[in-house]
């Protein structure tokens, strides 16, 4: 069975949390590099590094990429994550120095657990440190150690989300999903089922956010984001990278209803480590399938945590 996105060589991944403060660092290592590209489609996103990434920039590689908790403060992890590799020799060739290449994103989790503890310098290091080519930590754990989702009636009422992480297979191609989710919208399975939406304050029964924000004129808030990152084994460039980025948002529209709102700051990573010939439009259906899978297992593999009830507990 596929482990996510570390079955494509040359790929790891690393977590580091406090599962008290309900906050962690999630550290995907490409060590000797990788193609990558990005599309931010949430109009409140938290980033870092990622204007570098736009097709007719310098620099074409990265040597990591992190997802982290704790809002903005949470860029932070990042400085950990350069210095780590730096430690190592490794990064972005400039004179006589290497500058590690890190992009990373961030989502808001500080409602849940302590919000004054957040990911910094040391969580990033502790999480490259922790990393490798195993399967992927999945569940309440990493960038999604306080995620949550379907929100309208604020955290207390929402549904414990988390990590997930799937690989998809096309003969020698190889098309992986990381995502940390913590979506304003609710999660829905393959056959359009309810999987986790808010918790009515009355009766506990989960709802539909689309129902709550157009028959009732709810409003949302500024607590989400659900963050991804695709790993494909095929010998791409940044143009394309970026096409298979807005082809795998996608898969966030097949499982997340509502998505890409005011209120979150979706955003999804391609990295390229490979040489494999591909067609674009393939390994993008396969980006956003594996997205949406990945999805689904975020909310599978989840942990209540500091008062928030995963989907499995409400269900036994």
């Amino acid at each position: 069975m596929a482990s996510g996105l570390t079955n494509i060589p040359g790929i790891k991944v690393g977590v580091a949390h406090n599962r008290n403060a309900a906050t962690g660092v999630t550290v995907v290592l490409v060590e000797d590099g990788a193609r990558a590209a990005v599309e931010v489609r949430g109009s409140a996103p938290g980033t870092r590094e990622t204007d570098l990434l736009m097709p007719g920039c310098l620099v074409e590689e990265v040597q990591g990429l992190v997802l982290a908790g704790g809002s903005a403060y949470g860029l932070e992890a990042a400085s950990g994550v350069m210095e780590y590799l730096e430690k190592n020799n490794l990064g972005f060739q400039v004179d006589r120095f290497k500058v590690p290449i890190v992009p990373a994103a961030v989502l808001f989790d500080l409602l849940v657990g302590d919000g004054n503890i957040r990911p910094g310098r040391e969580m990033g290091f502790e999480a490259c440190a922790n990393a490798s080519t195993g399967p992927v930590p999945e569940g309440s754990v990493g960038a999604g150690c306080g995620a949550t989702v379907g929100k309208i009636y604020g955290a207390g009422n929402a549904i414990k989300s988390g990590q997930g992480s799937f690989a998809c297979h096309n003969g020698d191609l190889i098309v992986a999903a990381l995502v940390a989710v913590n979506a304003f919208g609710d999660v829905y399975d393959q056959k359009g089922v309810l999987m986790a939406g808010p918790r009515n304050p009355h009766s506990g029964e989960m709802e539909k956010t689309a129902t709550r924000l157009t028959e009732n004129g709810m409003q949302g808030g500024l607590s989400n984001t659900t963050l991804g990152i695709i790993g494909t084994n095929a010998a791409f460039n940044k143009l394309l990278l970026q096409k298979v980025c807005q082809l795998a948002h996608n898969g966030l529209a097949r499982s997340i209803w509502p998505v890409h709102t005011m209120w979150d700051g979706d955003a999804i990573f391609a990295i390229s480590k490979g040489d494999v010939n591909a067609d674009v439009n393939v390994v993008g259906i396969m980006a956003a399938e594996a997205i949406s899978r990945a999805v689904e297992r975020a909310i599978t593999e989840a942990e209540s945590i500091c008062g928030v009830p995963a989907a499995a507990d409400l269900s036994t």
